[in-house]
């Protein structure tokens, strides 16, 4: 069974990928699995300065998933440089995926054009879904002319495969893929978190602290099915799909709908093999579904190795 992908001109292992947010800087997990199993990993977004996060409580439980407000805790360009590659440059011996948020355009190009120029960096994945201070707290993902901006910036100050990851809350998925591609992206990963809210049944008040956060989980496999299928036919770079996968099946699933790679996420929180147990069951479920190779896959015969291989 064959389950190398090719992402951005990148070959991988396999196509699974999980998401930032969900697995740290990896070495969290390196102490229990050799997380070299990957296809490779999005690390914890990273921004211009170290931020602390949101407080207390920022997860809660959800049906069919969970709600979670961190609020881009990281330890910010600097820190990442410093401490965190060289880190995980022991653990893990393949290119990783760059995680960058900003909160100005100049933010988003600063980050990026420094974390570009590290070497165990194969793609830079770009979080517009971060207000800009710049245009009332609006998101860089609310308008196809905002995300292109971000990504026509970003693109003249690196080099490296540059994927735009979208936001399901606000826009048009399809025009703002179609922008992306136009402003120069490489590929795009979809869907983000929905935005939610909890509420404390005995007070009435929000649970977490933030009030809302982003809804996550398997409950939104069918939401995220949908729109990587719509964004796949729009564009001819390709798309990691993203959004309740929580098994191998969840992977095909995702590919057969267009997605060149899968980024796991909630399934790293509950299980901490998750992403170990998905890569081993793959060619089991391949061969049971008489799938040969991943690079078949794809919407109505439309092979997800189509453009920017």
């Amino acid at each position: 069974m064959d389950t190398t992908v090719n992402l951005c001109g990148i070959e991988l292992d396999n196509p699974v990928i999980p998401a930032s947010g969900t697995f740290g800087f990896g070495a969290e997990f390196a102490r229990l699995w050799d997380i070299n199993e990957l296809g490779t990993f999005s690390f914890k977004a990273t921004t211009r300065e170290r931020r602390d996060g949101n407080p207390l409580p920022r997860v809660a439980d959800a049906p069919g998933g969970m709600l979670n407000a961190i609020g881009l805790a990281n330890p910010g360009v600097d820190g990442v440089i410093a401490k965190e590659l060289p880190a995980m440059r022991k653990v893990f011996h393949k290119p990783v995926m760059a995680n960058i948020a900003g909160f100005s355009i100049d933010e988003y190009v600063e980050v990026a054009s420094r974390i570009d120029a590290e070497d165990q960096v194969g793609w830079l994945e770009i979080n517009i879904s971060c207000p800009n201070v710049h245009d009332g707290g609006k998101t860089f993902a609310d308008s196809a002319e905002s995300a292109a901006a971000v990504c026509a910036a970003v693109k003249e100050h690196t080099t490296k495969p540059v994927i735009m990851k979208l936001s399901p809350n606000l826009g048009n998925h399809v025009d703002i893929g179609q922008a992306c591609q136009e402003a120069g992206a490489d590929g795009l990963s979809l869907i983000n978190t929905f935005v939610g809210m909890r509420l404390d049944l005995r007070t009435g008040q929000p649970i977490l602290a933030n009030r809302t956060g982003g809804v996550s989980g398997p409950g939104l496999l069918p939401i995220a099915i949908r729109m990587v299928h719509e964004v796949t036919q729009a564009v001819d770079i390709p798309v990691i799909g993203i959004g309740g996968v929580m098994s191998a099946e969840d992977v095909i699933e995702m590919m057969h709908a267009g997605a060149r790679a899968v980024q796991v996420g909630t399934a790293n929180l509950l299980d901490p093999y998750a992403s170990q147990k998905i890569i081993r069951e793959l060619p089991v479920v391949m061969e049971r579904l008489g799938i040969t190779s991943l690079r078949e896959l794809g919407p109505s015969g439309k092979t997800s190795q189509k453009g920017h291989a």
